[in-house]
């Protein structure tokens, strides 16, 4: 199943994705369920799937898209996990461990929303990074990695939009910006893929190719990475947590390319969907 967050005249909403259409809830299953986190949690798809399918559905272009999950707990990243330079200018590194840092509310804006490109010095390194992220469906503490997989509720497509100068004040600094990235379109149930690895992440910037890689090229997969944030945290239903972007970013191309208003940014992920973004005006 494709599962959608959107607002329509101010109020939130969710449902169910199916061709170019989106088939909201009802209200009486959103009064049980305000949200898709907690829909995630009390294991109730199988009643939204029922639920939906009594609604005649409109055009998905009716709905203002939001991240699949708007309220996480957690939305926790991976960094340095393709081959590829780092710092952008240095050599090619692999990770001796898994690195991580978080996302706060704000930072991540849905489908078809306009980025906001930074002020002053800021938008001078303005950055894209596409990745697919992975949506948590169980409760879990010191989750063994061949378990890992028993965890996931499904999977949607993030930008990590990143300020570059600013990770060299801090990561944090650099990663949070207001509006710099996004996610969604919708995401997908864990049982619509078969083969994890299989996975790739494309980016397209202006219509140009310039990120693609499977999953299976990651120095840490899903599983190892699940375990490693299980046993620094509780994860619960609805946390996000990104997988890492390959190669490509504007910062680590000759020359450098970063955004400037107007760009237009496609982060497609097989058998997921594709998210689109543009940059806008100064937040």
């Amino acid at each position: 199943m494709k599962l959608a967050s959107f607002l329509r005249d101010g109020v939130a909403g969710y449902g169910l994705v199916n061709g170019d259409r989106l088939f909201p809830v009802s209200d009486t299953f959103r009064q049980r369920f305000p949200g898709l986190k907690q829909v995630i949690a009390a294991q109730a798809l199988s009643e939204l799937a029922v639920d939906c399918a009594k609604s005649t559905g409109e055009p998905i272009s009716a709905f203002a898209l939001q991240p699949p999950i708007p309220d996480p707990a957690r939305v926790i990243c991976v960094g340095i996990n393709y081959p590829k330079r780092y710092p952008l200018d240095g050599k090619p590194v692999s990770p001796d461990t898994i690195i991580l840092f978080a996302k706060l509310p704000g930072t991540l804006l849905g489908d078809d929303a306009q980025l906001e490109i930074p002020t002053g010095q800021a938008a001078e390194t303005f950055d894209y990074e596409g990745e697919v992220a992975v949506i948590i469906g169980k409760s879990g503490r010191h989750i063994a990695r061949e378990d890992a997989l028993l965890h996931v509720a499904g999977y949607t497509v993030l930008n990590d939009g990143s300020v570059r100068a600013w990770q060299k004040h801090s990561v944090h600094a650099g990663k949070n910006f207001h509006g710099s990235g996004s996610c969604g379109p919708w995401m997908v149930t864990a049982d619509e893929i078969d083969d994890v690895e299989a996975m790739t992440i494309t980016t397209r910037l202006n219509g140009d190719v310039v990120q693609h890689a499977a999953l299976r090229e990651m120095f840490f997969s899903i599983p190892e990475i699940i375990a490693y944030v299980s046993h620094t945290m509780p994860l619960e239903p609805g946390d996000i947590i990104a997988t890492g972007s390959p190669e490509g970013s504007g910062g680590s191309r000759s020359p450098q390319r970063f955004l400037r208003q107007g760009d237009h940014l496609e982060f497609e992920v097989s058998g997921v969907g594709c998210l689109r973004n543009r940059v806008g005006i100064e937040g």
